[in-house]
């Protein structure tokens, strides 16, 4: 790594009292290599066989987007960041106003004309519409020389595992195997579960005693501010935001998540809310799996957007169950839960 790309990351770790950890900065290495690969000028007309994507898994808690986040930060040249479920919304988008067979290509060509990089963040492929085209989507982005870095936890031959009609998937895998440097980056400790960083507005169980704390938690961030409804628009869809404070937004679990919404209801409301309060999440188990994912989806969408949260809920995060098909993603919600609920905020 360069003296001053390596300087620069430790006044970032020491200004956020982040620790600095040795694999973090192997990381940072091999990034640096991947993105500056001769004499530190980027190169986009590569050889065909050179590497484009840089595909960075691992576990909940690890660094990964922090550190996919400084990097970007760090490169002067033509890039766009999405989260995964953004990039596919404005994807398939742009293919429903297309109505062609040559929609995909026309995608790639329109992000080439804006952009050189893309830094894809929490990608994962959980339905099989995204796993059918994502082969071609991809080849597409490598032909068009868009250089990709791609933040997971879960590694490429694990993509889709157990999905429907899978093998269809396949071509994807190899074209990732094949195009991209796969990194995982395993450090032991959850630094969002450090002393500095413990949970102080998530409250359980639902009772009494936690509805007297987050109703006295909702009068002190919200004095002042006026109450009213506020309907959103969402493709010809209407959301209401029932109890809305001027920037702050409090729903029942049931209003976001027992209903049909996706990632694209949860960005309108996100776009619209700088602090959101979700009260009564149940336990989660097989038979309310459906909510489980889009509380999942929810939360990645807050977590992604840089907002504070408060919430109430049955259990305690460290005892919150999960339906068997999502133990895994729930994972990183919960400890996207630990970091939200503790975030600074500006009331």
């Amino acid at each position: 790594m360069s003296m001053s790309l390596q300087n620069s990351f430790s006044e970032f770790c020491n200004k956020n009292k982040f620790e600095i950890n040795k694999k973090q900065i192997e990381i940072l290495n091999s990034l640096e290599k991947f993105i500056f690969p001769r004499n530190k000028f980027l190169n986009f007309f590569s050889k065909k066989e050179d590497p484009f994507c840089f595909y960075l898994h691992g576990n909940v808690g690890v660094g990964k987007t922090m550190i996919a986040n400084f990097v970007y930060d760090q490169i002067n040249i033509k890039k766009t960041k999405f989260h995964f479920n953004e990039f596919m919304i404005n994807f398939h988008d742009f293919r429903h106003k297309k109505k062609d067979d040559n929609s995909i290509s026309k995608f790639v060509k329109n992000l080439k004309q804006k952009f050189d990089f893309l830094y894809l963040d929490e990608f994962q492929v959980t339905n099989i519409v995204d796993a059918m085209i994502l082969g071609k989507l991809f080849q597409e982005i490598f032909i068009q020389n868009i250089k990709v870095i791609v933040t997971s936890n879960t590694k490429i031959s694990d993509l889709y595992k157990d999905g429907l009609q899978r093998d269809q998937f396949k071509p994807f895998i190899k074209i990732m195997q094949e195009r991209s440097i796969e990194h995982e980056l395993i450090i032991e400790d959850d630094y969002r579960k450090a002393k500095e960083n413990q949970k102080q507005r998530y409250f359980y169980p639902l009772n009494q005693e936690t509805n007297f704390k987050i109703n006295k938690l909702s009068r002190i961030i919200t004095k002042d501010k006026k109450l009213s409804s506020k309907v959103l628009n969402i493709k010809g869809r209407k959301f209401e935001i029932k109890k809305y404070f001027e920037g702050i937004s409090r729903f029942n679990f049931d209003e976001l998540c027992d209903r049909n919404l996706g990632a694209e209801d949860y960005l309108k409301i996100n776009e619209n809310s700088y602090f959101i309060i979700i009260e009564n999440i149940p336990k989660f188990n097989d038979i309310n799996s459906n909510q489980q994912q889009r509380f999942i989806t929810l939360i990645d969408v807050i977590y992604d957007k840089n907002r504070a949260i408060a919430v109430t809920a049955d259990q305690s995060l460290e005892k919150l169950t999960s339906s068997k098909s999502l133990e895994k993603p729930f994972k990183r919600t919960i400890s996207r839960l630990f970091e939200l609920t503790s975030k600074d905020f500006k009331s």
